[in-house]
């Protein structure tokens, strides 16, 4: 079982580190609509993704904006995956497990939007 602070899971690092590699995976999952990674990230990843897409869709920049720094996934989630979400009511992300990696067998997943 992973170990947990407060109902999340530690990954292993710091607190910065951790929030540091939430927000880059949140950008590359706007950028690429789709990113590989093991499925503990993923997990990790989904409910911190899907908050931002829905401050988007409320227009909360000054919510998104410490979040994703990079000018392109900002612009692209509030341009085209808001609108693209407008009617949606949340479940944005979808994970599908892949094969185990090689190297350490550790679990993998494939995150994506939906």
């Amino acid at each position: 079982m992973a170990t947990k602070t407060l109902g999340r899971r530690k990954l292993g690092v710091t607190s910065s580190h951790r929030r540091a590699l939430l927000r880059n995976m949140a950008t590359s999952l706007f950028k690429h609509e789709r990113i590989e990674t093991t499925v503990a990230k993923a997990k990790e990843l989904r409910p911190f993704a899907e908050k931002l897409i829905t401050h988007a869709k409320k227009g909360e920049h000054f919510m998104v904006r410490p979040q994703i720094q990079d000018k392109d996934a900002y612009h692209k989630l509030f341009d085209v995956l808001a609108p693209r979400y407008a009617q949606r009511p949340g479940g944005y992300t979808r994970i599908l497990r892949l094969e185990p990696r090689l190297g350490d067998n550790a679990k993998r997943g494939l995150i994506m939007l939906v």
